[in-house]
């Protein structure tokens, strides 16, 4: 695999070269990084026409990244806003001898409780490893409406802390993967990742056929698609 950076018009492009069978295009947050992975065959030119034939779909997301708001660098610190399926939570941060745990308390506060001396990479994998329970007890109540409903079965599900994607399909062995940062988001927006990862299985790409069975399944999934849009994205040490 190499990787290079061409200049074509104003946009900085990353390219990946490596053993893959088509060109990749993807713009990344938060600031709107364009990356091409192509095959080991393709030259310059041929990437420089890929990336101007879709200007246009590549400025618009470079631009909804730019207007969509960001969370600060979360310290893990008693007084900061944490979510939970879009609700507001005030972390209160409880150093005490035993077992970690998170407890809601009267609907208004997180409780972080933490051995003395936790580091604030640890107190954030409890965090992430509680919201991660959520979703275990949330999805398969989700899988079992919609999996009848739409006509389709995975063989298996899971949760993974993704920087580009809210969830994934890999469709011969039909599983999906979801994002661990859909906890935080309202739960509406849960049910439709997972409601576009189930229809998937039936179109890959996301093309007219894809939109009509969207339509078909869940009609105000554009509605769902913009919430996510406009809630902060989550800080991440972004690289790519």
């Amino acid at each position: 695999m190499t990787t290079d950076k061409i200049v074509i018009r104003d946009l900085e492009v990353l390219v990946v070269r490596k053993a893959i069978k088509n060109l990749h295009l993807a713009v990344y947050p938060p600031d709107g990084q364009v990356r091409v992975a192509v095959p080991l065959h393709i030259d310059d030119e041929q990437v420089r026409l890929a990336v101007i034939s879709r200007l246009g779909w590549i400025r618009k997301q470079r631009a909804d990244f730019a207007t969509q708001p960001r969370q600060s660098t979360r310290e893990m610190v008693s007084g900061e806003s944490h979510y939970l399926f879009g609700t507001r939570y005030r972390l209160e941060v409880i150093w005490r001898r035993g077992r970690h745990e998170v407890i809601i308390e009267n609907r208004t506060t997180l409780r972080l409780l933490v051995n003395p001396g936790t580091t604030r990479a640890k107190r954030t994998l409890v965090l992430n490893e509680w919201y991660r329970g959520i979703l275990k007890e949330a999805i398969p109540d989700l899988l079992a409406h919609w999996q009848p409903i739409i006509g389709v079965e995975v063989s298996g599900w899971g949760i993974q802390k993704m920087k580009t994607k809210w969830g994934s399909c890999n469709i011969e062995p039909r599983r999906i993967l979801l994002n661990l940062e859909l906890a935080k988001k309202p739960v509406e927006c849960l049910e439709y990742i997972v409601v576009h990862e189930l229809v998937h299985l039936h179109e890959r790409h996301h093309n007219e056929r894809f939109r009509t069975l969207m339509n078909k399944y869940m009609p105000q999934w554009r509605l769902y698609r913009d919430i996510l849009k406009s809630e902060p994205l989550g800080h991440n040490d972004w690289r790519y």
